[in-house]
């Protein structure tokens, strides 16, 4: 199902939002995070729509709230996530796709961002899978907010790992700290051409 909407979504994508990509050369083979700041609900088609891997991503669980929403939407390979409380089921579902050597989609500052900031601040949560899948980051920024038939830009940058992060336990300072690399790897991107 995962292929067939990605072929019937790719022309009108393209038609609809008009999207210069560049560094695809940065996305490495293997299980990999795809971290990207967030500024519309049209952002993850496109980072799905512009790779032409398969990816998984992470939805707010509201998504899932009908029968046809949530075959849907798990029929697209996107993962139920309680914000408020994420459960262990959908962290060792996120570690299981890593390891099996996909890619998965987050937007690490948890919700749009509305603010006239660039980014906000960092959640926990993609640096620990990736600390724990000990897989490479591949950070990803959306220029502008997506709006129809408008020409924007997507930057693709090196991929980076936390290793210095790797088989330690997992607190709360570790977890600022490795927050604090790929909140730099992000902000950075926007320097980029």
């Amino acid at each position: 199902m995962y292929r067939l909407l990605w072929v019937l979504t790719w022309i009108f994508i393209r038609i609809l939002y008009p999207t210069k990509v560049v560094g695809r050369e940065n996305i490495v083979k293997g299980g990999a995070i795809f971290i990207c700041n967030h500024l519309s609900n049209a952002d993850p088609i496109l980072i799905i729509s512009y790779n032409t891997r398969k990816v998984y991503s992470l939805g707010k669980k509201e998504l899932f709230n009908t029968k046809f929403k949530s075959w849907f939407f798990k029929s697209t390979c996107v993962i139920p996530v309680d914000r408020r409380n994420p459960g262990v089921s959908g962290i060792k579902t996120c570690l299981k796709i890593l390891k099996d050597g996909n890619l998965l989609s987050m937007f690490p500052e948890g919700t749009r961002n509305k603010t006239d900031e660039d980014l906000k601040d960092i959640k926990g949560g993609c640096c620990m899978l990736a600390i724990k899948a000990k897989v490479p980051i591949i950070p990803i920024n959306i220029r502008e907010k997506p709006k129809l038939f408008r020409r924007n830009k997507i930057v693709i940058g090196k991929a980076f790992e936390l290793d210095q992060f790797y088989d330690q336990k997992l607190s709360g300072d570790i977890l600022d700290r490795a927050g604090e690399i790929v909140y730099d790897k992000l902000k950075g991107l926007y320097e980029e051409s």
